[in-house]
């Protein structure tokens, strides 16, 4: 049966707008464009100036493998989407699909015969930090940063005017251009499971659900539609596209479960760091005009601190995710390879421990709770954070979180005491 729009990820798609002056990232005290950035890239850029890495460049794949292996992103994360919504899309078409790679913070794209290497990461001050690698061979290859040009689409509303991921919904044609006029969605976790992955190419079993993904749209005179019933359960992309020119033969449906998840986690992130400094900010000044003392916060800024602090409590926990409507497996060592990486309690258990029945995660609580950007946010915000995370898990308040049972919370909260560093010490008192 025909459905409405599905999921088609942008991670670094370079748009041709200019951002404003006004825009709330490149005012103060953020300066997103004028900041100097600490991440990821620029250690390993840091390294690659100094000799300490060296980056090799094949005659396949230039200097995507090296790039991952510096950056310890796993192959098997490889994600691949035909649509054409990135900086390199002439060369991308349903039979040359981009491929996406990722970590915990960073997220690598590659295009056959393409000029750069596209890079996005989390940036624990800044957000969502975007670089191209040129892929022609050089003695010390640098990764340029991008502001203007990415930040057209990644610093707009679809991103809540924050640096930040796209996730979009679109309809793909035979060539892979996205068909305007059937309209666009933003996606999350929270998505229905047959709003996902049009553009996609999507390996891996999950039953009776129905996903859009290995499937082109159809136009027609209202918009688009596409074919719900082929592409699902495919299991050897290679009898839809030649896939020996990429890294792994696969696009695997945990690996884009995770993605999917992650991409709007590392937003809710930036928002409320971005948001809440920005308040904080004012409020100092507000308090400096009328003399009186620095700390002081009117209600209007402690109402963004608490809404901001919610709505990424409430994603952390999956609070609205989308069940799963059968068990779900991949075809690579993607989701074996996730959860190996710990970290693990003394019971040897783990947030990144799949459960891909019903939902992702056994034990549902955000492994990005782990994160640099998560333990960089203002100090206020991760407070309220920590004190209701306490709350919820130890049954201390009457909640709205029916989905977490009290053994998931009893678990979480024994989780987070043997493994997470930083917790306030009235966690420790339970």
């Amino acid at each position: 049966m025909p459905l409405r729009p599905v999921l088609c990820l942008c991670i670094v798609a370079f748009g041709f707008q200019q951002t404003r002056a006004e825009d709330p990232y490149d005012l103060p005290p953020i300066n997103y464009s004028a900041s100097t950035p600490n991440n990821p890239i620029t250690r390993l850029q840091q390294n690659i100036d100094s000799g300490r890495v060296r980056l090799k460049s094949t005659p396949s794949h230039g200097y995507l493998p090296s790039v991952l292996k510096a950056l310890k992103i796993p192959q098997s994360s490889q994600c691949l989407v035909f649509s054409k919504t990135s900086l390199q899309l002439r060369r991308i078409s349903p039979q040359y699909p981009r491929s996406i790679y990722f970590n915990d913070e960073s997220y690598i794209g590659w295009t056959q015969y393409g000029v750069v290497v596209e890079v996005s990461v989390a940036d624990p001050v800044l957000g969502t930090v975007f670089y191209s690698l040129a892929q022609k061979e050089t003695e010390k290859p640098q990764f340029v940063r991008r502001t203007h040009d990415c930040l057209s689409c990644h610093g707009s509303t679809m991103t809540r005017n924050m640096p930040g991921h796209l996730v979009r919904s679109v309809f793909p044609d035979a060539r892979g251009h996205p068909i305007l006029k059937a309209g666009s969605l933003i996606t999350t976790q929270n998505s229905r499971f047959n709003e996902r992955w049009g553009g996609w190419y999507v390996s891996g079993t999950h039953g009776r659900a129905r996903h859009m993904g290995n499937a082109i749209a159809r136009p027609t005179e209202q918009g688009a539609v596409i074919d719900s019933t082929s592409g699902n359960n495919v299991t050897d992309l290679s009898i839809i596209f030649d896939t020996s020119p990429y890294l792994t033969p696969h696009s695997d449906i945990v690996a884009l479960l995770l993605l999917q998840h992650q991409t709007e986690m590392h937003n809710l992130i930036t928002s409320a760091n971005i948001e809440v400094r920005r308040a904080l900010y004012r409020q100092e000044n507000l308090n400096a005009a009328l003399g009186r003392p620095r700390e002081r916060r009117t209600p209007h800024t402690q109402k963004i601190i608490d809404s901001h602090g919610e709505r990424l409590l409430r994603y952390m926990l999956f609070a609205d995710e989308q069940e799963l409507l059968a068990p779900v497996r991949g075809t690579s060592r993607f989701a074996d390879e996730f959860r190996q990486r710990g970290p693990r309690d003394s019971l040897g258990r783990s947030l990144r421990d799949f459960d891909l029945k019903e939902r992702i995660f056994k034990f549902p609580c955000s492994y990005l709770i782990y994160s640099d950007s998560f333990d960089q946010l203002p100090e206020l915000v991760r407070d309220y954070v920590y004190r209701r995370l306490h709350d919820i898990l130890t049954l201390a308040i009457v909640d709205k979180f029916d989905d977490l049972t009290r053994a998931q919370r009893k678990a979480i909260y024994q989780i987070l005491l043997d493994t997470k560093k930083g917790l306030p010490a009235y966690w420790k008192k339970n």
